[in-house]
């Protein structure tokens, strides 16, 4: 029975996929084969030498150590998508309230209480929140994966000008995105035609603080930003003051930190993008699923350490290898299950930066002492045989 540790409060609905006869599933779990979260932060804990796979109910994967899970041999998974339709909503909420100062006005509207007349009261005071609409304006849409393709395509139903840029977009996405929807040829000229920005792509070292300063200085007076992707692509400070100087209008972000707290023209949103029963349950979904599929039958979807292998299953034994993409690995693989005289009938290889992982399926012969074996070769991280 394979053991599956919950760092977090995890849809019972997604769970439901995983057959309680074949998997264990606890909160406190100490020698888990596999480990599914949402928020919960790996960085500070110690990796049971049990654990094969972690899989994120979510995009983000920044609170999982992916080096250290890469090292060990850990299939790290995330549920891109599954969250897209709740974000994709709040993005258009979003849109709204840095238009027409709804977030402003209703906060306003409740100092009203116990005055008198408060009706007539409203409307001398109303005019203080004013707000265009967006209808007729420009959005840029900055990466058009999953969610960026939504927002583009609402956006575009909405009657807004729309155009978007993404280096890498994927033929699925291309498949998907409203043919209404212009392409950028470059982020910088979102950054300088744009009325709105929204920002829809990873976190990592190229895209940190990919808003700052110089980029604040190229944008539309009065642009207005919106981050419902991670904190950290925003410079904050150049934020603040971009918005002292009017450069920008209004700065929405679904992550509120301190210094952005009461500051004009920030709309601080508590990190509600995926906080709806049904993207909790489509993501705990899907990471179940990923979860299942690598620990039965070690097929790879959605990984974001090591690359994506599916071979179908045959019901034959299968031998799964993670292992470094280094040369001569693969043949080192073959001739140890050769000398044992098991013949190979399928067999896949992949690779994904400094990591590779190969899975054959063989007929069933003498497999005693394999393992140790394909251990022994160089490169090979660790080794399963189902």
């Amino acid at each position: 029975m394979y053991k599956i540790a919950t760092l977090n409060k995890i849809s019972d609905t997604g769970l439901s996929v995983l057959d309680k006869n074949k998997f264990a599933i606890s909160s406190d779990e100490q020698n888990p084969d596999g480990a599914i979260l949402r928020s919960f932060s790996m960085h500070e804990m110690e990796l049971p030498s049990s654990l094969k796979c972690v899989a994120r109910a979510g995009a983000g994967v920044n609170n999982i150590p992916l080096d250290k899970c890469s090292e060990k041999g850990i299939v790290v998974f995330n549920t891109p998508g599954a969250n897209a339709n709740a974000v994709k909503e709040l993005v258009i909420a979003g849109l709204l309230l840095s238009s027409r100062k709804i977030s402003q006005g209703i906060t306003w509207a409740q100092t009203l209480k116990g005055q008198d007349g408060v009706a007539a009261l409203v409307e001398k005071g109303k005019g203080a929140f004013v707000g265009p609409e967006i209808m007729g304006k420009k959005l840029g849409v900055i990466g058009l994966g999953a969610i960026g393709v939504l927002v583009a395509n609402a956006a575009s139903a909405l009657k807004m000008d729309v155009v978007g840029f993404d280096p890498f977009l994927s033929v699925d996405a291309a498949w998907s995105v409203s043919t209404r929807v212009q392409k950028a040829k470059s982020v910088e000229e979102i950054i300088e035609t744009c009325d709105y920005i929204s920002i829809h792509v990873p976190f990592n070292k190229d895209t940190k603080g990919m808003i700052n300063a110089e980029t604040l200085a190229n944008v539309k007076p009065g642009v207005r930003i919106l981050n419902f992707s991670r904190g950290e692509l925003v410079d904050n400070a150049a934020i603040i003051e971009a918005l002292a100087s009017g450069k920008v209008d209004t700065y929405v972000t679904d992550f509120p930190v301190d210094e952005l707290l009461g500051v004009d023209g920030v709309i601080p949103v508590p990190h509600l993008g995926a906080s709806s029963p049904e993207s909790e349950e489509n993501c705990a979904y899907m990471a179940a699923l990923e979860l299942r599929d690598y620990l039965e039958h070690g097929i790879i979807k959605n990984s974001v350490n090591f690359p994506n292998c599916d071979m179908p299953y045959t019901g034959r034994t299968r031998i799964c290898v993670p292992h470094k993409n280094i040369p001569s690995v693969i043949s080192a693989i073959t001739t140890a299950v050769g000398k044992k005289n098991i013949n190979i009938d399928n067999m896949m290889n992949k690779s994904r930066g400094d990591y590779a992982y190969t899975m054959l399926d063989v007929d069933q012969g003498d497999l005693v002492g394999l393992e140790a074996e394909l251990m022994a070769v160089d490169g090979v991280i660790s080794v399963r045989i189902i």
